[in-house]
């Protein structure tokens, strides 16, 4: 299994940035996908998931409202849309999977960051 993030930057407080997580062929529709974050010094941190079906999402209370996780199975891609973001957003993200649906993120790509100025 492959995950492949980008799409983080440099944003100022109030913007908006998309996250891309390419992915390996056929997985979307078999694993559960989740992004985590990791801000400085602090630990990693659930930000929003989405079932293998794709009918359900879930979301962080931080980010409930703001962020919205999606998923493209033709292009073998999985999205973070992320608006109103605030500096405490400020993390880098990782994309992730869930082969035995129990919840238990087995496989991670690398992190891409977000940086969100005041």
């Amino acid at each position: 299994v492959q995950l492949q993030a980008s799409g983080g930057g440099l944003v100022q407080a109030g913007g908006s940035l998309r996250l891309s997580c390419a992915a390996s062929e056929g997985i979307l529709s078999s694993y559960e996908m989740g992004w985590f974050r990791q801000a400085p010094g602090k630990g990693r941190e659930f930000v929003a998931g989405l079932s293998w079906s794709g009918g359900r999402t879930y979301y962080a209370d931080s980010v409930k409202g703001r962020f919205t996780i999606s998923r493209d199975n033709a292009k073998n891609t999985v999205y973070l849309q992320m608006n109103s973001l605030k500096p405490e957003d400020t993390a880098v993200y990782y994309c992730t999977a869930d082969s035995n649906l129990d919840m238990i993120y087995d496989y991670w790509g690398q992190g891409t960051l977000v940086t969100v100025s005041s």
